[in-house]
């Protein structure tokens, strides 16, 4: 056969048809990098400014799962088309060894046109690629639902046929899962920097966390007695540096009130002014009635939940009780703040000894009392704190008994060593990495 006979309209057709379905393939394979990368936080943040492509590809990619089989199945058939053509077109060229160059040519051509170029340009792009793609792929979706449905039945019995149930709505990372990784990456390659991923994280994990875990314990707890003479109760609101501090009456667990430094001072201006002017006269000043009723929160409530309701009550402390009504320690609304943005202090803040110090060699000092959180906040470690919410209380979870000073311990990685105790509370202890 001559070479014009070959080269005839069939073979030009043929050729055209190829080209085509290789340029189809490239669109299938561009599309699904492009709508499986772009991030759909981007995607909300340009359909809210307008975008119509973007409100599209977030439409499209809420039905993860039947958008793959619909991109997998246009794709597949146009590789699959081509393919058998370009077969057909060089055996009619070379003969026998058509099929083998077709291979060869076919297996080039979609690496490079088909695959590799297509998904480099969607991955550099993936919300901007996304967007122009999102309207056709959405037609695709349509017109392909049956097929597509029928062969996720198909699928899904397969699976189920080696314990494998599939939920349509999961998602395969949750959002806060995602933000968390993408904090995690940002801070290992330098963008991110350890305090403002610590903030973030902090605030993702409020949901998390309890009022137990960060609340001030009893044995903490400045109080005062309610049959304390009115002077005296007047001179240790003073000279405490807190603003709020309960009222018992008989024993510490029979909370009557709470009493605020600047309510009580107005109350004693007020008394001077109406009374005799007297200072001694304040000896007859009712203290209870100046105090605000007190507000518990049962130890189980969550931080999010309970930062909600100082805000909605407009207060910012609160007494924690268990599950039986005995008081546990108390909550105020800056020790949640300070889970999302650290330590807070004041000018009337006490100047202790801080919670951590650094030796020389690299052991980390630290008081028995430091929760665990915010060690492994300070030092980037990731001691557990499933079991326990102190250091102390790791140790003593972990040896199973209170260890005297002088006790060595090892496990998760680190070293202990009690250096103080006081009665059964640890009190310092020193910690090196193993």
């Amino acid at each position: 056969m001559t070479s014009t006979g070959i080269l005839d309209s069939a073979f030009w057709l043929t050729a055209g048809a190829i080209l085509a379905l290789l340029l189809l393939s490239a669109f299938f394979s561009g599309s699904e990098t492009a709508l499986t990368a772009a991030s759909r936080g981007k995607l909300r943040a340009q359909a809210d400014k307008g975008n119509r492509g973007a409100e599209t590809a977030l439409k499209v990619t809420e039905d993860g799962e039947k958008l793959i089989g619909a991109i997998l199945l246009g794709n597949n058939v146009a590789n699959i088309l081509s393919a058998a053509l370009a077969t057909a077109l060089f055996s009619r060229l070379f003969g026998a060894n058509g099929v083998a160059v077709a291979t060869l040519v076919m297996t080039a051509l979609v690496l490079v046109f088909a695959e590799v170029l297509p998904k480099t340009y969607a991955i550099t792009a993936p919300e901007t690629a996304a967007a122009r793609v999102a309207r056709p792929i959405r037609l695709l979706i349509l017109v392909l639902t049956p097929i597509v449905t029928l062969v996720r039945m198909i699928v899904r019995l397969l699976l189920m046929v080696f314990g494998v149930r599939t939920d349509p709505d999961s998602h395969i990372l949750s959002f806060r899962e995602e933000i968390v990784g993408a904090l995690a990456l940002g801070h290992s390659e330098g963008a991110v920097m350890k305090e403002d991923r610590d903030r973030l994280l902090g605030a993702l994990d409020l949901s998390d966390r309890t009022v137990e875990e960060v609340m001030r314990h009893r044995s903490q707890i400045e109080m005062l007695d309610v049959a304390a003479r009115p002077d005296e109760l007047i001179s240790r609101v003073l000279a405490s540096p807190h603003s709020r501090l309960p009222l018992y009456r008989g024993e510490r667990e029979n909370i009557v009130g709470v009493i605020h430094a600047k309510d009580l001072l107005r109350a004693v201006e007020r008394f001077l002014r109406t009374g005799d002017g007297q200072l001694d006269s304040v000896s007859d000043l009712d203290i209870l009635s100046v105090a605000k009723p007190p507000y518990f929160v049962p130890e189980t409530t969550p931080l999010d939940e309970q930062m909600r309701e100082f805000l909605r009550r407009r207060t910012h402390f609160a007494l924690v009780v268990d599950e039986y009504g005995d008081l546990r320690g108390l909550i105020t609304l800056e020790d949640i703040i300070e889970e999302i943005v650290g330590e807070i202090t004041d000018e009337f803040d006490i100047d202790a000894e801080h919670p951590l110090k650094r030796t020389e060699a690299g052991d980390c000092i630290v008081d028995g009392a430091m929760t665990i959180r915010d060690l492994n906040r300070a030092t980037d470690w990731a001691l557990p704190d499933d079991e326990a919410n102190t250091i102390a209380g790791l140790v003593i979870h972990e040896a199973q008994m209170i260890p005297a000073e002088g006790q060595v311990f090892s496990f998760h990685g680190f070293r202990f060593e009690v250096l103080s105790r006081k009665e059964n509370r640890i009190t310092r202890m020193k910690i090196r990495p193993l």
